[in-house]
């Protein structure tokens, strides 16, 4: 079963509810070689950092196949809740967003990358890519050897960029502002993606994972971020869509921040945008 061969990389390693120092070994069947992970006190299978520890990455690509949404949520339900505690982001939004973007997890990016929500490379992204049309013809993709680095990237994703910081001010429990939020942020284009997201939270249930998760721990609640206004002087040849490209930011956004009712732009206007603090 599908939920078996992903959470056996989790669940060998981790340590639920440990209380003292453990040895532990798990089989990596993709080069048939026995990995020892030795796991320092934490609580409930977390380290000091409230992240609970990922699978040895041995470089091989892990291709999957997902057989209906319910072998996907079956499959993916229990990770979204780790990063929902550890990030706080509700896990039903995850796994919504996971079923939207990665095409219940049969879509080609999906197949050919293990890129669950649809995550674009980006300034300073230094691992693997592939490329894939979407808005554009060509567009590169992030690309992982196992979907739980998807998932876990997802989660530094909006915890880390100024764009989502307000999502993480919602109740953890409200999917829908998270769902429309998340669009307000630019994170798609789709104008019915709200929408999209919720019919599927409440068409499966999805809000019922959201229950029972501590949050207290959440890196993005316990590690508020620091951000900086930058302004943008509007040059010839700007467009809004090419400024929001240059500062990762959307459209929206940038109108938001700027009390902006159209999209006209003029020569020497300054444009505010907001970007998260550089971290040394």
């Amino acid at each position: 079963m599908m939920k078996r061969l992903v959470l056996f990389t989790i669940l060998g390693i981790m340590l639920i509810g440990c209380k003292a120092k453990k040895r532990t070994t798990h089989s990596d069947r993709s080069n048939h070689k026995t990995v020892t992970v030795v796991k320092e006190e934490a609580n409930d299978g977390y380290d000091s950092k409230g992240l609970y520890p990922l699978p040895k990455d041995t470089g091989r690509f892990q291709r999957f196949s997902i057989g209906s949404v319910e072998e996907y949520i079956e499959t993916f339900s229990e990770i979204a809740q780790y990063e929902m505690k550890a990030y706080g982001i509700p896990a039903s939004i995850t796994l919504a967003q996971g079923l939207l973007e990665s095409g219940l997890g049969k879509g080609e990016l999906a197949v050919k990358t293990n890129n669950h929500f649809g995550i674009k490379c980006h300034k300073g992204w230094q691992g693997d890519y592939d490329f894939h049309d979407d808005d554009e013809k060509g567009e590169c993709f992030r690309k992982y050897n196992h979907p739980m680095y998807s998932y876990r990237d997802h989660s530094e994703f909006l915890s880390s960029r100024a764009r989502y910081a307000f999502l993480f001010d919602y109740a953890s429990t409200d999917y829908k502002r998270w769902a429309k939020g998340l669009r307000q942020a630019g994170y798609a284009t789709d104008h019915r993606y709200p929408q999209k997201l919720i019919y599927l939270i409440e068409k499966h249930k999805l809000y019922r994972f959201d229950k029972g998760v501590r949050l207290n721990n959440a890196i993005a609640i316990r590690e508020p971020k620091s951000f900086e206004n930058k302004v943008h002087v509007v040059q010839k040849g700007d467009t809004l869509y090419s400024i929001s490209r240059r500062y990762f930011i959307s459209v929206d956004e940038i109108k938001r921040m700027n009390n902006m009712n159209s999209n006209n732009l003029a020569i020497g206007q300054k444009i505010r945008v907001q970007t998260e603090l550089s971290k040394k």
